[in-house]
């Protein structure tokens, strides 16, 4: 199984930490984000792991792995820095984002669950937003699912009081997805250039919620990889101080 993590951005919330080093490399008890996230992927069987790198890129040197470089990250975000790595999107391949933790498990949910996208979602994600001041609920990537489809996700998209849970950044596309997502993003990026691209005011700027959005509205079926807990994400220097006494994945 194959991995891609994009770790192309500077991470300014976590400032001073990230002033020498990229946002994956900050450490929570002396492990790194990316060493922790790695760690799980290995111990649910993925081992082919690539990486985009972006912000302060000589600083990731991870044995084994694969790179692509994406130097245009200031000017751009999740979804172009994906694509960067398009010559390995060729099959089915696991995606994340590189600012959160999680256990094993939630990597084989994602992966036993059918469907050509599993997306993770978590059922019990206002328990991570109770005391969490610097990165409000309204700014979690929230998801809604009737009858067993994941039918609108991202930031933004719902009140959080209709979500379903919160997509946590972790994703499984198969060959026929991955297929499916290179040719909209070129369809849409030979349209869209410099034009607002789902709740994005530019299409480089676009998240990955925008392109699956885009999908679910073709007809492509997402399913929910549900779980309870079981990650963080590590966005502000408040989260990184909240992860420190409960992280041990």
């Amino acid at each position: 199984m194959r991995a891609i993590i994009v770790a192309a951005g500077m991470g300014r919330r976590l400032a001073p930490y990230t002033d020498d080093r990229p946002k994956c490399l900050v450490e929570i008890n002396g492990r790194s984000i990316l060493e922790r996230q790695l760690d799980a992927y290995r111990a649910a069987g993925v081992d082919d792991l690539i990486i985009v790198r972006g912000y302060r890129k000589e600083s990731i040197q991870i044995p084994g792995a694969r790179y692509f470089d994406n130097d245009a990250f200031r000017e751009n975000n999740i979804l172009t820095s994906l694509f960067y790595a398009e010559a390995v999107m060729d099959r089915e391949f696991l995606f994340s984002y590189s600012d959160i933790v999680f256990r094993p498990e939630v990597v084989r949910r994602a992966i036993e669950t059918e469907g050509d996208y599993s997306l993770v979602i978590d059922r019990l994600w206002h328990e991570a937003y109770v005391g969490r001041l610097n990165h409000p609920v309204e700014e979690g990537e929230v998801a809604r699912v009737d009858d067993g489809r994941v039918t609108l996700v991202g930031k933004k998209t719902m009140p959080p009081e209709e979500a379903t849970g919160e997509f946590i950044g972790l994703a499984r596309f198969s060959a026929h997805a991955a297929m499916q997502m290179r040719e909209r993003f070129h369809e849409r990026k030979r349209e869209l250039l410099g034009q607002p691209y789902g709740r994005a005011p530019r299409f480089e700027v676009a998240y990955l919620t925008d392109l699956l959005n885009d999908l679910i509205a073709t007809g492509e079926v997402m399913r929910p990889a549900f779980i309870d807990g079981g990650w963080r994400e590590i966005d502000t220097v408040e989260d990184l101080e909240r992860a420190k006494p409960i992280i041990d994945w």
